[in-house]
């Protein structure tokens, strides 16, 4: 198959969410793998080992053989069968091991002496995740506009709210800072790159004028922003959301607060309290140098006060700790970080104002290659 034609099948497949058969090792599917993906391996991690021993040791049909005698019979029938339910379900399948050589070939084989068929993925994962690699290059290197603010401004929020944006946070399953933590676990750095390059694909990113980010720092959670993508990042113009701290601590009440105690409740019923309280104070303990003991100590009271309270109280003594951290930690940080970013602000207001210039801004490149004109706000 062409290369033209390699791709652009690869892009429609991340677009439209095909289903993905990965007959890899566990091992090499908890290293990396697609959102669309399910894991039905050949080989167990052991036996794949083994093989691969052999295979050095005595070459490619002992190996073979090897392989055979280990999935046969009753197992062989078994896996047979998991993979042609998976077919069943999921019609549009498509199969895939790593480089699409021997494993996705016998597999392809045993359902097709079954009166299954399901096409293969040139290449395997490996041609895959060189594509994603390579839009996420693609998409390094377009125009781009970062959404930056104060803790607490709505950045993601506004971000999931406009066109041609990508939620960094949400691909890294993680809110970007010491405290956002998510009861689900992150991705490993591969399936977050994927995420992202997915994401790109889904936007139609190639015919975009512009796309659009939350300001973030290189890491999110354990992770790393793609440093092609994060050095694009640095130097991309800047629109800046200004709130009051009041609408501040609201926002980060219901995002922090609020709505991780219904995702910690949802994920561990009768015990979501006692997990973010113990999720928060480790984030507290993070930044416990840079904040300073004596607030430290002072916010570590006021959460396991806010816990221990209820109803209207409960909120109240939540608003405390956050009006503390935000006025003692997060605003002067960042306004030591964005003291150096004063050159690329090219607009700044409140977040309506924002979510309109954005969309102003990406609307006067589909007509012509200037930005939309300044308004009393506007950073020249």
């Amino acid at each position: 198959m062409p290369a033209d034609l390699i791709e652009a099948d690869f892009a429609e497949i991340f677009r439209r969410d095909v289903p993905l058969l990965d007959v890899r090792s566990p091992v090499e599917f908890a290293r990396g793998a697609f959102p669309a993906s399910r894991n039905i391996p050949l080989l167990s991690d052991d036996q794949r080992g083994e093989i691969g021993t052999l295979y050095r040791e005595q070459g490619g049909a002992a190996a073979l053989a090897l392989g055979h005698r280990l999935v046969g019979g009753e197992a062989r029938e078994r896996l047979i069968g998991r993979w042609r339910a998976y077919v069943r379900a999921n019609p549009q399948a498509r199969l895939y091991c790593f480089r699409g050589g021997q494993r996705s070939h016998i597999a392809q084989g045993w359902l097709a002496e079954r009166g299954v068929a399901i096409p293969l993925v040139p290449g395997g994962y490996k041609a895959l995740r060189n594509f994603l690699l390579a839009v996420l290059e693609q998409a390094s290197r377009k125009r781009l506009l970062v959404v930056a603010g104060k803790t607490g401004c709505g950045k993601t929020h506004l971000i999931n709210a406009l066109p041609g944006a990508i939620d960094i946070e949400g691909a890294a399953r993680h809110r970007g800072s010491a405290f956002g933590a998510l009861p689900e676990p992150q991705p490993g750095q591969i399936d977050f790159e994927n995420r992202l390059a997915v994401a790109a694909l889904k936007l139609g990113f190639e015919s975009l004028p512009a796309l659009i980010l939350e300001d973030e720092g290189r890491s999110v959670g354990s992770l790393a922003i793609p440093h092609g993508l994060f050095n694009a990042m640095r130097q991309a113009p800047i629109a800046l959301v200004e709130e009051a701290l009041e609408s501040r601590v609201e926002t980060i009440l219901r995002d922090y607060i609020l709505a991780n105690l219904a995702a910690w409740e949802s994920h561990c019923p009768g015990e979501g309290g006692a997990r973010l309280e113990q999720s928060l104070l480790a984030g507290l303990d993070k930044i416990r140098r840079r904040l300073g003991g004596g607030n430290h100590e002072a916010a570590g009271k006021l959460m396991r006060r806010a816990f221990a309270a209820a109803g209207a109280e409960r909120i109240e003594r939540h608003r405390e700790w956050i009006a503390l951290l935000v006025e003692n930690y997060y605003d002067p940080m960042y306004e030591y970080q964005l003291a150096g970013k004063l050159p690329r602000i090219a607009f700044r207001g409140t977040r309506g104002e924002v979510a309109q210039w954005c969309r102003d801004y990406l609307s006067s490149y589909c007509s012509s290659s200037c930005p939309p004109s300044s308004s009393s706000r506007a950073m020249a």
